[in-house]
């Protein structure tokens, strides 16, 4: 009898002539492809696969958060919760990319990183998007994408609708808490700033649990996303820090600087502040 375990499975299929393969399915010829060193350093292709994965992260954050958005909508809290449990799974595969990119060294990353020009993760319009889609609306953001129609109409239109915690408080208003009605019909253009009366309504959320286990399940789900969020920004910083220093950034942002402003910048103010309040 063999020991070769492939050839006891007589089911196998092997002829594949006229039939679809797995490379098919997943067009791994053009994905495969897509790795274009614009240098002879070995450790160019470290660099571009790490920022294409995410990349490919990112777009499944942006599909699984915006049918969230539509299931809490329609005031199906409970579609939305296996969503956005997944965005933070998918943050966390993220996260452990920077441990990977953590391995270039200043020297190695010197040697391409003329090769770069103005090339920039900070023009990353997925990333914008998902900020977009989180509340954090940033108008001079738009500039960079102007040389991209389709991309500057996509990330317009996120830009003017509601995002993920404005569709969250107007779930506490249909669940008949007060809501103040310039929160409700505020600007979605704008960047969300805390209210009292949000405050108040996750308050009495967090207070009363069993009655209202859907809006605390789904305020905790928030908190979650929050908490990855904040976490890659900090492995952000410090991996660019380890690998630059405090060098200007390829596309001309203070680099270290500025990831350490955003690192003060919460989506879900209230959903933080009520924990020392509680």
């Amino acid at each position: 009898m063999s020991d070769d375990p492939f050839k006891q499975e007589q089911g196998i299929h092997t002829d594949f002539m006229e039939k679809m393969t797995y490379g098919d399915y997943l067009e791994l010829d053009t994905l495969l492809n897509s790795q274009k060193r614009l240098s002879c350093h070995h450790d160019e292709m470290l660099f571009i696969i790490i920022h294409q994965v995410s990349e490919l992260w990112l777009k499944l954050i942006i599909h699984e958060t915006k049918g969230a958005i539509e299931a809490i909508d329609q005031d199906n809290l409970r579609a939305s919760f296996k969503m956005l449990a997944r965005v933070s799974k998918i943050q966390s595969q993220i996260i452990n990319g920077w441990d990977v990119l953590a391995t270039l060294t200043p020297a190695e990353f010197l040697e391409f990183r003329d090769k770069l020009g103005n090339a920039s993760g900070f023009q990353s319009y997925q990333y914008r998007l998902v900020e977009f889609v989180l509340g954090y609306k940033t108008p001079h953001i738009l500039k960079i994408y102007e040389k991209e129609p389709d991309v500057y109409a996509m990330l317009e239109e996120a830009y003017y609708k509601p995002g993920l915690y404005d569709v969250a408080i107007q779930a506490l208003a249909r669940n008949g808490f007060a809501i103040d009605k310039e929160i409700l019909d505020r600007d979605f253009s704008k960047t969300y700033e805390k209210n009292a009366s949000v405050e108040k309504a996750w308050m009495s959320v967090y207070q009363n649990v069993s009655t209202y286990w859907e809006l605390y399940e789904l305020a905790e789900k928030l908190v979650d996303i929050e908490d990855w969020f904040q976490q890659w920004r900090f492995r952000h910083m410090k991996t660019v820090e380890r690998i630059i220093g405090y060098r200007t950034g390829t596309g001309g942002s203070s680099g270290v600087g500025y990831l350490k402003q955003v690192l003060n910048h919460y989506f879900f103010p209230e959903l933080w502040e009520l924990r020392t309040k509680i």
